[in-house]
Formats: C-alpha cells, sequence, structure tokens
C-alpha cells in the first residue's frame, strides 16, 4: 500500500484530494493536516510514502514546515494554485507538482511514478534524502533530481554542462558526455538553476557557467569541449555583463 498523508487547510480542495486517493486501488490516506503545526505532527506520527503538500498552510507556507521536520520527507507533491511560484518552490527531491484544482490523471502519473520508483530501487528514498538540506530560495543545490519516466538520476550540479529546451522537453547534456532527456520545459530548471551560475544564452539553451571557456565573437558562449552555444542578440548584453562580472 501507499501511505498518503495530505497537508492542505482548503476543506474543499481536501476533500477533492480525498475522493481522488479513495480511487486508487493500492493507496490508504492516513489523515490530513490544515496547518504547519498539525502537519509536523502528522508526519511524525504516521511517516507516510508520500506527502501531498499545500504551498500556502493556515499558520505559514510548506516550507515553513519542511523546516522543521528532520529528515526531509522524500516524496513529495506540491500543490498550488500558483504555477510560477511552485516551480521555484520545488526542491531536487519532489516527486511532482500538480496545480489546483488537481487533476485526476496528473494525480495517477504521480503515484505511478512513486510505484516505478519503489519497485526499481526499494533504496531511492533514502538515496534521495542525501540531497536534502537548508538552502534557500534562490541559492544553487549540490545536486538535483532529473525526473524520468522509469527512474531517478541524483546529478550534481557541476557535471551539468548545459541544457537544450526543446518544446516541453529538456535535454540535459553532462561532462562525462553523456545526456538525459526529461520531460519538463527548459523554464522549470532556468527556476531551479538561476544566474549567475547558469546562463539562459538563448531561448533554447542554459549554460553552466563553471564549462564557459570564452566567448566568439560576441554570437557564441565556447565550452571547455569546444562546443559553441548560441547567444541570442536580445541577451548578449546582460550575458557579457554576467562573465565579467566576479560571481
Amino acid at each position: 500500500m501507499i501511505k498518503v498523508a495530505i497537508i492542505e487547510d482548503e476543506p474543499v480542495v481536501r476533500k477533492e484530494i480525498s475522493f481522488l486517493i479513495g480511487l486508487e486501488k493500492d493507496a490508504e490516506l492516513l489523515g490530513w493536516a490544515d496547518s504547519v503545526r498539525t502537519a509536523q505532527k502528522l508526519i511524525a506520527e504516521t511517516q507516510p510514502d508520500v506527502v501531498l503538500l499545500d504551498i500556502q498552510l493556515r499558520d505559514g507556507t510548506a516550507f515553513d514546515l519542511l523546516k522543521k521536520l528532520d529528515p526531509i520527507p522524500p516524496n513529495i507533491i506540491f500543490i498550488t494554485a500558483y504555477n510560477h511560484f511552485a516551480i521555484k518552490a520545488i526542491k531536487y527531491g519532489a516527486l511532482d507538482y500538480l496545480l489546483k484544482p488537481v487533476d485526476q490523471t496528473e494525480l495517477k502519473e504521480a503515484l505511478e511514478r512513486f510505484r516505478r520508483r519503489r519497485q526499481s530501487n526499494p533504496q531511492w528514498m533514502q538515496q534521495l534524502s542525501l540531497t536534502q538540506d537548508s538552502m534557500t530560495l534562490g541559492e544553487l543545490p549540490e545536486s538535483i533530481v532529473l525526473n524520468t519516466l522509469n527512474n531517478m538520476r541524483i546529478v550534481p550540479v557541476h557535471d551539468i554542462v548545459y541544457c537544450k529546451g526543446d518544446g516541453p522537453y529538456t535535454f540535459f547534456f553532462f561532462s562525462d558526455g553523456t545526456e538525459e532527456l526529461i520531460s519538463k520545459p527548459l523554464k522549470y530548471y532556468e527556476d531551479l538553476l538561476p544566474a549567475p551560475h547558469f546562463l539562459r544564452t538563448h531561448q533554447s539553451y542554459l549554460v553552466n557557467r563553471q564549462h564557459v571557456t570564452g566567448i566568439n565573437r560576441s554570437e557564441y558562449i565556447v565550452l571547455k569541449n569546444k562546443e559553441e552555444i548560441p547567444i541570442s542578440m536580445r541577451r548578449r548584453n546582460a550575458i557579457l555583463t554576467l562573465l565579467s562580472s566576479k560571481k
């Protein structure tokens, strides 16, 4: 069984999610909470497999709660009415995020992702907890989790050379020559990997500054592996300014 806890302060939304969880034959709802205080107690007492966590709670935010938890649950599904805030708020270990009103298909997909991971790697939750820390929003994490259809890859940020967006997908290119296709748009990772550490040189490219060796004719960023990444004209001045800074 998948043991689920719901942390949500809106009764209507809470009822809706409870109903959707009840449709899953292998899911068990352990309980719900509507505040940081009650959520901390619920999680500590029930040790859920999956936490459905609203961003805004009655007496604070999801991040106020996470600061109080040790360890942080590695399999959190964030719930929010604000898409951009959710993307910026999700840390590298989040299982997924859902927008209100919660869509049944999206919730089923998130739970199915948990099932596949648990079946293929029973230790994945322990591994994932090692990547959690108390960093604040806007800081660069030491590692992030890349969620593919069938597995999870914990990646040190310094190993990422650049990301290339292709519609709803992002290709990751690594320093060892490997690559990974992830079904999230480049904008998602631009929020998780912010400037000045990563440079959005072009609509389709996000480059790790640690791997930049120079600029070619102010049109291309040159990487350590000799690849050249285009710089769009409208971003040129900002990129040159960031590269000339000491940060």
